[in-house]
């Protein structure tokens, strides 16, 4: 196993968790967004992203590892497989004096719930600072493998 494969393993997750604040963040800033994506001549609001997150246990390397026979349990840590957009259904509400108002004075609104957002961000937030701690142990324990030497 490699000396580094810790620091890998955790800074994968870092980059993982670090893009999920940032798509949190943009489903945030259209929380509001009646206008998304131009669809068939009209106007369709924001949809919520989510990432979707997978092991790394697919990899050529895991390949290689296991066709060589080694045993190796340890992970190698997360990829981001894509970011869909959640089909939930948009949040309709009733203001006739909208510009994007349909003809009974209702408007649909991006399925964007901010409460749930914010706990996803929350959870992003604390996996990366987790991360963080890992990856600084990792650091510690090979700078005092290394005053050994001295």
């Amino acid at each position: 196993m490699s000396m580094f494969k810790s620091m890998n393993i955790s800074a994968s997750a870092l980059t993982a968790q670090r893009l999920r604040m940032d798509v949190i963040s943009s489903n945030m800033a259209n929380v509001d967004s009646t206008r998304g994506t131009y669809r068939n001549g009209q106007w369709e609001p924001y949809k919520r992203k989510v990432v979707e997150t997978a092991s790394k246990e697919n990899s050529f390397q895991s390949f290689l590892q296991k066709a060589s026979g080694a045993k190796d349990g340890i992970g190698n840590g997360v990829s981001i497989t894509r970011i869909k957009e959640d089909n939930a259904p948009f949040r309709v509400v009733f203001d006739p004096e909208h510009p994007d108002a349909n003809e009974e004075g209702y408007v649909e609104l991006p399925n964007v719930d901010p409460l749930k957002e914010m706990v996803d961000l929350m959870s992003a937030s604390r996996s990366y600072e987790a991360n963080v701690t890992v990856f600084n142990a990792s650091k510690g324990i090979m700078m005092k493998t290394l005053e050994l030497g001295k």
